[in-house]
């Protein structure tokens, strides 16, 4: 079954509500939904990748403590390159890029936002952050889930087909980075007061439930 053939599907199921109101709740929250739980489970696979490299790069130097001289600057290296070579906005934290999506968006740098915020971001983000724990390398995991969260959230808006009705990209990256946020650190309240930062001089009172659920979901994956 492809992508189109299930979006006709939906669209003839919700076509037989006869309540619009109801009707255009439910598809402005579903994307919430699915990101929700699609960002969790990213968030926790890459935690548990953090984990099992921090581990043997832990054992090789407790058992063959001279490796390290030789694996820590291969990894380096092949991270550095990773980076330079194919996602230059994959450096830092990740924490930034969101940040300056969530702005741009006002802006409509909609190119910009897609340098920022890109699958293949995505997967040198992940990549190359497991090369330097590997390495031994003092990397945190909370800033780089918070982007790929984003990351998850902003695609699923660019999925969206013509017939769904639009959902702001601020506000999906915004609660992307939330729900990342609060499957890291394990704070749900955390994501949600980042988020009211971040939206207070728009229409949060419109965008609280959508935001609550995708902290909620997101938050109950993880754990």
């Amino acid at each position: 079954m492809t992508l189109a053939s299930i979006r006709k599907i939906l669209k003839r199921s919700f076509d037989k509500i006869n309540n619009e109101r109801l009707k255009h709740n439910i598809l402005q929250a579903i994307p919430f939904w699915i990101a929700s739980l699609v960002a969790g489970l990213l968030a926790v696979a890459y935690s548990k990748a953090f984990s099992y490299l921090e581990s043997a790069s832990f054992s090789i130097l407790e058992f063959h403590g001279w490796g390290i001289f030789i694996l820590s600057p291969v990894c380096f290296l092949l991270a550095w390159w990773l980076v330079v070579r194919f996602g230059p906005y994959a450096r830092t934290s990740g924490i930034p890029q969101v940040r300056a999506a969530i702005e741009l968006d006002t802006t409509h740098y909609g190119k910009k936002i897609k340098k920022l915020l890109s699958l293949k971001i995505l997967v040198v983000k992940v990549v190359s952050g497991l090369f330097m724990i590997l390495g031994g390398g003092a990397v945190g995991k909370e800033g780089p889930v918070i982007q790929l969260s984003g990351i998850v959230f902003k695609k699923f808006n660019d999925w969206l087909p013509s017939w769904w009705p639009p959902i702001s990209k601020r506000n999906m990256i915004t609660a992307g980075a939330a729900a990342g946020l609060a499957a890291a650190f394990n704070t749900p309240l955390g994501g949600i007061v980042f988020a009211i930062e971040e939206l207070t001089k728009t229409h949060f009172s419109y965008f609280k439930t959508a935001l609550f659920t995708a902290v909620i979901i997101s938050g109950l994956t993880a754990q």
